[in-house]
């Protein structure tokens, strides 16, 4: 059983994924890590993202897990390392590449095919998932986003521009909505759920409730 849960950047969709994975009992399936894994993976071996053939190579034979939080790249540990600026900064070359993406959501849908799933992105309920039991698409006003962007960037000790973050928002939504491949699109039975002006748990509690009504409706969870 899979739950689709995709929306901008800044709507709360990492938090409130692993928080509704564990309410569930479901396990959460960070999509993201697996781009950053190929994108750590080529910076790591010297694969240069002007080379798509090589960099198609690379995400074809490297072996990606996860074990709890932790994501291991064959067989290392590299959940630190993905997460590095230059990672971020790079991901964009291997998520934008049409045949890496379809291989790497081939791979989500067989570690999804193993169990109860929660999972989010950008497009799961619409390319990796489109028969998932519930799509959600969870969004928030840009003002809302950005201020939680800004929350993040402190709490990590990093200088703060509201109006840059403003900025760089504006430019990651446009690019998100308008990508060759993987775009930010709501599919048309997904559940919007607006996150302004409510904490974490008060969405979590949300969408635990649309989870467990539909169980109880469809009786899938008997």
């Amino acid at each position: 059983m899979v739950i689709a849960i995709d929306g901008p950047a800044g709507a709360g969709k990492s938090t409130v994924t692993r928080r509704l994975a564990q309410r569930l009992g479901f396990a959460f399936l960070d999509t993201g890590a697996m781009y950053r894994a190929v994108t750590w993976a080529a910076i790591d071996r010297g694969v240069q993202f002007d080379d798509g053939d090589a960099l198609l190579a690379l995400a074809q034979a490297i072996d990606i897990r996860f074990d709890g939080e932790s994501v291991f790249v064959d067989g290392v540990d590299a959940s630190v390392q993905i997460r590095d600026p230059l990672v971020t900064r790079s991901i964009v070359h291997v998520a934008d590449h049409a045949e890496i993406r379809s291989r790497l959501v081939g791979l989500q849908r067989q570690i999804a095919s193993t169990g109860n799933f929660v999972c989010e992105g950008r497009d799961q309920g619409t390319i990796a998932f489109p028969d998932a039991f519930l799509k959600i698409f969870l969004t928030a006003s840009p003002q809302f986003r950005a201020i939680r962007r800004a929350d993040q960037m402190k709490a990590a000790g990093q200088y703060v521009d509201f109006d840059q973050v403003i900025a760089d928002q504006k430019i990651r939504d446009q690019q998100d909505v308008n990508r060759p491949v993987g775009k930010l699109v709501r599919a048309a039975d997904a559940v919007e759920v607006d996150t302004d002006n409510k904490s974490i748990d008060q969405v979590v509690a949300e969408l635990v409730q649309l989870a467990e009504s539909r169980i109880k409706t469809t009786g899938q969870g008997s």
